[in-house]
């Protein structure tokens, strides 16, 4: 038996297939993956994301820390509540993590991933030696992620006359306190949305109000491939601590500037822009029929071989799609193989789907 959030129960009355991720006991679906998608894409849905963990970081220093701790510079944040996206990187250049982190009028707000938990927690306050800094993990929350363009003016309706006010304004990529619950307007899908942290004794009633308002429950399975279609990366295949920002299409998310700021893995990554060496991480998309799946060999004639990270049939685009870390001379072209056979490609942006509409 794996960790449980605190809607477990709920999930199983719901009807949902469970499965582990990363050690947890969540559903991957409540009978329909495609539906659960697609309802998402088309109106909304609610995902339990309670397994990810929350961190509040404060203290005199607390800028300082995480603008050693991260590749992202958290001087961006200048608006109370505003949102910034970033790699946790270890002395080599590698992810150990990507995170959201939120400006607060204590501090910041850190929201990382569950199977990386006890690394994530024991890095961090490893890196806090020197700083004056508090960091402290808020087990006692629940998180629920609705998303969808009606998410929002669904989820409203439910809430108090406060909260609703909230979420109305809400700009996105900003996360605000209401209470005890703390609203962003993030997601994992490519749909606006808000990803809710509240006290966990009272998600499975709001679960519930949710559910019972029309909100369709959605899983993992569905949860997967919409990110996969928003090109968003999965911490473990698309990025590891083996793998540098540079090679996962994350080189947007590193501030070089102010050159003096000295962050985690920084000499390494300098070296590796200089060298301009390093993979880069595509979008394939299959034209004929077949699935692409991670750990399938691309081929890029005469340049050289890569391999899929990511891969699954796109429900919304009706074709099988992936991210593969390919060569950087990679053109607009290329081969996958599947159980033994070529299938040629198209190689793209890493960014399939977004706001239910085609990019590719």
């Amino acid at each position: 038996m794996g960790q449980r959030t605190p809607l477990y129960d709920l999930h199983v009355a719901l009807g949902a297939k469970i499965v582990d991720f990363g050690g947890w006991d969540m559903p991957l679906h409540y009978g329909s993956q495609v539906e659960e998608h697609h309802q998402v894409r088309r109106d909304c849905g609610v995902f339990d994301v309670s397994h990810m963990t929350v961190v509040d970081v404060t203290g005199s220093q607390a800028k300082a820390y995480l603008q050693h701790l991260l590749a992202n510079d958290v001087e961006r944040l200048q608006v109370l509540g505003k949102a910034l996206y970033s790699g946790m990187l270890n002395e080599q250049g590698g992810v150990i993590d990507d995170l959201i982190v939120y400006l607060t009028a204590e501090g910041y707000r850190v929201v990382v991933n569950a199977s990386t938990r006890d690394k994530d927690l024991a890095w961090m306050q490893q890196q806090s030696a020197g700083f004056d800094v508090a960091l402290q993990h808020q087990a006692g929350l629940a998180m629920l992620a609705v998303q969808g363009p009606q998410a929002r003016a669904k989820t409203a309706e439910l809430v108090s006359a406060a909260r609703a006010a909230l979420i109305h304004e809400l700009k996105p990529f900003q996360g605000l306190p209401e209470g005890d619950w703390f609203i962003a307007r993030t997601g994992y899908t490519g749909e606006d949305g808000l990803e809710i942290m509240l006290p966990a004794e009272q998600a499975p009633g709001f679960l519930n109000e949710l559910v019972g308002a029309g909100i369709a429950p959605a899983g993992l399975g569905a949860r997967d491939t919409l990110r996969l279609e928003a090109g968003m990366n999965l911490y473990g295949q698309d990025m590891t601590e083996e793998v540098s920002p540079l090679a996962a299409n994350m080189g947007w998310t590193i501030a070089w500037e102010p050159a003096e700021r000295q962050f985690v893995g920084r000499a390494v990554l300098e070296a590796q822009r200089a060298a301009g060496d390093q993979p880069k991480l595509v979008g394939l998309v299959l034209e004929e029929r077949g699935v692409l799946r991670a750990h399938q060999v691309v081929r890029v004639e005469g340049v050289g071989e890569g391999e899929i990270t990511s891969g699954s049939f796109s429900p919304t685009l009706g074709k099988s799609i992936a991210l593969a870390r390919v060569p950087a001379g990679t053109g607009d072209r290329a081969e996958v193989e599947i159980r033994g056979k070529w299938f040629p490609v198209r190689v793209v942006q890493a960014n399939f789907v977004r706001h239910g509409k085609a990019l590719i």
